[in-house]
């Protein structure tokens, strides 16, 4: 009788599983415990590959801004902004209109250094930070007498506008209204007077304003492609010599 209940060499005692004649209770926590540490493995390693591909996206997200592609460098000068106009523009597409904005903005130094640029964007803020970047690139320099006002009168035409700049004396302020006050702002002018005939469209305004300017000259540049000094340009305009000379030296550019 007690050889029937003895237990064969190798063979599991009751309550008991054959890897080690284990308890089956330890088994089975065991095999919890495995299953919870792969399922943690598993849960980590699907959570840190999604949070790091998502981290990715956001990180190429953040180098595709427009607003570090659009950095001018400017030579760190202070740049007087004047935006002229905006204007909402439509796009007709095979499902409808898509509409935009365009804006235009004048650039200055307030030293005889302006431009002026557009842009077209989906927003406002966009298509105003284009513009002002096509300004700063598009800049002209003026000569200014005194640094106040002009060297003498001009006249500029674009299409159907004309424009007459004229040289003032100190305290007459910018006669100049609309786009063209906000040329003679950005470039450092404090005494002008102006006038528009034809069109009042701000782009061909700025332009015939921009074509007058052009059209500008210094004596300092003219005595050098003739060949003369200074002083004897001054000298035909009439006046004293103490005139002519301190009129001379007061012409820097």
């Amino acid at each position: 009788m007690a050889d029937d209940k003895t237990t064969p060499e190798g063979a599991a005692q009751p309550g008991t599983t054959g890897e080690g004649n284990q308890p089956e209770a330890a088994v089975a926590a065991e095999a919890k415990t495995g299953g919870a540490e792969r399922q943690s493995r598993g849960g980590n390693r699907g959570g840190s590959n999604r949070d790091n591909r998502g981290g990715g996206r956001d990180n190429r997200g953040g180098g595709r801004g427009r607003g570090g592609r659009g950095n001018n460098n400017d030579g760190g000068e202070e740049l007087v902004e004047k935006l002229v106009h905006i204007n909402r523009v439509s796009k007709t597409v095979k499902g409808g209109k898509r509409f935009g904005f365009a804006a235009l903005v004048v650039v200055g130094d307030g030293k005889g250094r302006a431009g002026f640029g557009k842009g077209k964007a989906r927003e406002v803020p966009e298509a105003i930070t284009k513009a002002t970047a096509a300004a700063k690139k598009n800049m002209v320099r003026v000569p200014l007498r005194e640094g106040r006002t002009l060297h003498h009168d001009g006249k500029g035409q674009f299409g159907a506008g004309n424009v007459t700049v004229r040289s003032a004396p100190a305290g007459t302020g910018i006669i100049a209204g609309g786009p063209m006050r906000a040329v003679f702002e950005s470039l450092g002018v404090s005494d002008v007077v102006t006038k528009s005939n034809g069109t009042a469209n701000p782009y061909n305004m700025i332009r015939a304003t921009f074509a007058a300017l052009a059209d500008q000259s210094s004596p300092k540049a003219v005595s050098q492609r003739r060949g003369k000094k200074v002083t004897d340009l001054l000298a035909r305009a009439g006046g004293s010599a103490a005139e002519v000379a301190a009129d001379a030296a007061a012409v820097t550019e």
